[in-house]
């Protein structure tokens, strides 16, 4: 279990952070824009979760859980992503849960028959806003994907995210999407 006692150290005010290794990098590379990207991610996840019924908020709960999960994995450099007594990591089984999520929530919902507008209600809003600052998160560990090794569950998991949650903003819209018009404003 984590224990703080304290939250400043002092030791980040030369613009370096510790990572789980025991190394420091600076706050500008590659690794801790990954691992701010989901935190914001998991940020905007606990103000959809305000707002969204209990069976969606408790599934938002355990995604919470699960990024913690990741960013620790995130924090954890090197290629053995083998998860250990001390080492955190996304494994496909968290993967595999958002599979299965998407695929039940999906098969409620009526088939697209057009791109949607981020929107409709103020808990599918919400949920849309933390699905694109999970793409971007995505998208950062990508990048840090292209210049060091990264667990390939982590990624795989933060595509599937935003994947789950585009399908809960629509069931959280009960059918009634904000569709897209080509051209509208013509």
């Amino acid at each position: 279990m984590v224990k703080l006692n304290k939250i400043y150290t002092r030791t980040g005010d030369d613009g370096t952070t510790g990572l789980v290794d025991g190394s420091r990098r600076g706050k500008h590379e590659p690794r801790m824009a990954a691992i701010g990207e989901v935190d914001e991610a998991n940020s905007a996840l606990g103000l959809a979760a305000l707002v969204v019924p209990p069976d969606a908020g408790a599934e938002l709960t355990r995604i919470q859980n699960d990024l913690f999960d990741l960013g620790a994995d995130l924090a954890t450099p090197g290629s053995d992503f083998a998860p250990g007594e001390m080492t955190l990591r996304v494994v496909p089984g968290q993967v595999a849960w958002l599979e299965a999520m998407i695929d039940a929530r999906n098969a409620a919902l009526p088939p697209l028959t057009s791109f949607i507008l981020p929107g409709g209600s103020e808990a599918a809003a919400r949920v849309h806003l933390a699905r694109a600052i999970t793409r971007r998160a995505e998208r950062a560990a990508v990048a840090l994907a292209a210049q060091e090794p990264v667990n390939p569950a982590a990624l795989a998991y933060l595509n599937r995210l935003s994947d789950y949650l585009f399908v809960l903003a629509r069931a959280l819209n009960a059918g009634r999407d904000p569709l897209w018009v080509p051209g509208a404003s013509r």
